[in-house]
């Protein structure tokens, strides 16, 4: 999301992917959207050949408000049972009424009003006086829809309410929407009071400004960055944030590059085509986007496209384009309405529905309600589309004042010759003394030159004083014909030069300034904060850490405490990571590639000890990385006493209970299983892949250095030795890339072993590194 904000008359708002512009929002000072803002208005009079009232509500042009839309608790008088409503017996005139802007004024159209009132949250959209609305945002499908149905129902909505679930509000926890919806009531409560305290018209709530409506209705997850250009906008969306959406701020910040924000992602020259009338598609087709009063027509041109190998298939191809870009563009422009696509014939009715079915589908995106109908036999196809703000054009273009918006102008003869009959037309009339004509100069020479008989006639033939003077200020079609009677040129006094008869200022000027530049009266309910930020969901455990400091049975039963159940209490005052930091091991094993069933997906929930998740791997290309010893151990446990018979059996306990740790690279610990008893594998748990070396290998293979009497790790009269094989829940190894997190207790022999254990033996290279894959 890119805001830019650098000049102070517009502010606009764009989103980009990637380098494409995919949605857009401007908003010029003086010309504010008044749609969602809440007036205190009174009915001025009332239609009923319209069944509406015309409403004063501040504004220069009455608003708009049908029967419709006028909510039954406002009605004058209640309504008779199986009878028709007559809007006359609903209102009466001066009736003062709480009204909210639904569509903002267009062309000589007034604003469309509505008394069901809406206020949008971050999650929720409270309608207090319409119960029977409500539900469920209809972007929201499939299993996601009855969760947020489930959501709903369990917020306590008060009566004669209804309430909306937004799209971002999918997946937010019965606390994050209790939080919204108290805001929300607390922001209709204090509308409701500032209504009652003054009388009709004035604006008593108004919507946030484009900034904020954005970051509110368009941040979801997967927009990825919010960059500002403006210090104070950057500060203020900051505020805003801060109370919302706190867990997305991190995606806010300030851009301070001289280049320009929009032409640091190449959108400039975008936004200029979606002022054009024309559309360019890179097959080398075009759209021609007409605007009329009554519906948009869009033109499909092939042009210059010869994509296809018959005209069928150039025509389908280009068609598919089209129906992409006319889904984009209806969204850069915000048009509503009718709109009439004229895509280009195609015989097949396989690749009509393909084409209906990609409007389809990339309109899907769109905000707005939008209906699509079906091509028809005329190659024609109807859609409706809500208008959600003024249109592109209908903020930034005036009226041309030369071609009074038709877009084409006369011919110099033909306006010569039209106001040549307007000149004798006028000399019919009875007492006309003189007719001053004002005329382009090129006009003017026509009929002084080529015309100058057929002026001269007139003249003889009604007996009146024809003056054509060339203004150089007029321009085709502009012209101004004058009518002098016989009194009124008695009464003018001696008669003026011709030449001063011209008029020094253009007949149409054309407007410079357009914005409104009185000052408005601010809200009566204004600043409404949150009373706290949003809810933030349970911040993920804190990976375990080894604590390798202290000796005999009390470092046994901390350092098991820590393997299970996470962070070490015992120790008041100490810094888990100062403390996993001192008890680093000197040579770090890398953990392993996560299970195939993790990487499906599929690894039970109860397995998890905390920590961030390990990145999956796929297969591992090449030389396999050789596998470390397990019999490293823990700088500084070399001198600790083995645990007693005791808390060995107790660790068996307790670990033979608690669930296997899982593979995602977390800190967890286990002791080994004591090779007296027998596996849980039943023998048939799956292939493993072992490990050279370690406490199985030293207890198989001697050192022949051992002292006499000294029994190695995992072998009979010491401590078992931990495991070293690894195997998912579902028995299978998948060989990765290594996952990163910090490394497993289940890689080290965390129990207590011997004050003077054996040195590891030294790999041989005549024995594989690990054991071969099984194709069972």
């Amino acid at each position: 999301m890119l805001i830019n904000a650098t000049h102070p008359e517009e502010l606009r708002v764009a989103l980009v992917e990637g380098q494409r512009l995919y949605d857009l929002d401007i908003e010029a000072v003086g010309r504010e959207q008044r749609r969602s803002n809440i007036y205190k208005a009174r009915v001025v009079r009332i239609e009923p050949s319209l069944e509406a009232a015309f409403v004063n509500y501040g504004s220069d042009r009455h608003g708009f408000l049908p029967l419709k839309e006028v909510a039954r608790g406002l009605f004058s008088e209640p309504p008779r049972s199986g009878s028709r409503l007559n809007i006359k017996e609903v209102l009466r005139e001066g009736q003062d009424l709480v009204v909210q802007v639904e569509k903002d004024e267009r062309g000589t159209k007034g604003a469309m009003l509505t008394t069901f009132v809406s206020l949008p949250g971050r999650y929720l959209v409270l309608m207090p006086n319409n119960p029977r609305a409500g539900g469920v945002s209809r972007q929201i499908e499939g299993d996601e829809r009855e969760e947020a149905r489930e959501a709903l129902s369990s917020l306590d909505i008060p009566e004669g309410m209804g309430l909306i679930l937004r799209t971002a509000g999918t997946g937010k926890g019965p606390e994050e929407l209790k939080w919204d919806l108290e805001y929300l009531l607390r922001l209709w409560r204090a509308i409701d009071e500032a209504a009652q305290t003054r009388t009709a018209p004035f604006l008593i709530y108004k919507d946030q400004d484009v900034i904020i409506r954005a970051i509110r209705d368009y941040l979801r997850n997967d927009i990825g960055e919010i960059l500002i250009d403006d210090p104070a906008l950057h500060e203020k969306a900051r505020e805003f944030m801060q109370q919302v959406t706190p867990q997305n701020l991190r995606k806010l910040k300030l851009y301070e590059d001289s280049v320009p924000l929009f032409s640091r992602y190449q959108i400039e020259s975008q936004i200029e085509t979606a002022f054009g009338r024309e559309v360019a598609l890179p097959s080398g087709g075009g759209l021609v986007i007409e605007p009329t009063e009554a519906l948009i027509t869009i033109d499909i041109n092939s042009a210059r496209a010869t994509r296809g190998a018959d005209i069928e298939e150039t025509a389908f191809n280009t068609n598919l384009e089209a129906a992409d870009e006319v889904a984009r563009q209806l969204r850069l422009r915000d048009l509503g309405g009718l709109i009439v696509i004229d895509f280009i014939d195609m015989s097949s009715q396989k690749n009509q529905r393909e084409v209906e079915n990609r409007l389809r589908e990339a309109l899907k995106m769109d905000r707005a309600r939008v209906q699509i109908g079906r091509i028809s036999r005329f190659g024609l196809l109807e859609m409706s589309r809500q208008r959600l703000r003024p249109s592109l054009t209908e903020y930034s273009h005036i009226v041309c004042p030369r071609c009074d918006g038709q877009g084409t102008i006369r011919g110099v003869e033909s306006l010569a010759l039209s106001v040549l009959r307007i000149i004798e037309e006028q000399a019919l009339k009875d007492a006309t003394a003189q007719l001053v004509v004002q005329l382009p100069v090129e006009a003017a020479a026509f009929l002084l030159n080529e015309k100058r008989q057929e002026v001269g006639g007139i003249e003889s033939r009604h007996d009146v004083r024809v003056l054509v003077l060339p203004n150089p200020n007029l321009e085709t079609p502009q012209y101004d014909l004058k009518r002098i009677r016989q009194q009124d040129l008695a009464l003018a006094g001696p008669r003026e030069a011709s030449y001063q008869l011209i008029s020094r200022t253009p007949a149409a000027e054309i407007e410079v300034g357009t914005r409104d530049t009185r000052p408005t009266e601010g809200p009566a309910v204004k600043d409404i904060l949150r009373d706290t930020p949003a809810p933030q969901p349970p911040p993920p455990p804190l990976p375990l850490s080894f604590d390798s400091k202290g000796a005999g049975h009390g470092n046994f039963i901390r350092r098991l405490f820590s393997s299970l159940f996470g962070e070490d209490r015992s120790e008041p005052g100490v810094n888990p990571e100062a403390r996993a930091a001192e008890s680093a091991p000197v040579n770090p094993i890398e953990p392993e590639a996560p299970a195939s069933t993790r990487e499906r997906g599929e690894q039970d929930p109860r397995h998890r000890r905390g920590g961030r998740p390990a990145r999956g791997g796929g297969p591992r290309r090449g030389r396999p990385r050789p596998s470390h010893r397990a019999s490293e151990i823990v700088e500084g446990d070399a001198g600790a006493p083995p645990p007693s018979a005791a808390d060995q059996e107790t660790a068996s306990e307790i670990t033979s209970a608690a669930p296997p740790p899982e593979e995602s690279g977390q800190a967890a610990a286990a002791p080994a299983r004591d090779p007296s008893r027998p596996s849980r594998r039943g023998g048939r748990g799956g292939r493993r892949r072992g490990r050279r070396g370690g406490a199985r290998a030293h207890a198989e293979s001697p050192d022949p250095n051992q002292p006499p009497g000294t029994a190695a790790a995992g072998s009979e009269g010491g401590p078992p030795a931990p495991f070293s094989s690894e195997v998912s829940e579902s028995g299978d190894h998948d060989q990765g890339e290594p996952s990163e997190g910090p490394p497993r207790a289940s890689d080290h022999s965390w129990a207590a072993l011997p004050a003077n254990p054996a040195p590891p033996s030294p790999p041989s290279d005549d024995r594989p590194t690990e054991w071969p894959r099984s194709q069972g």
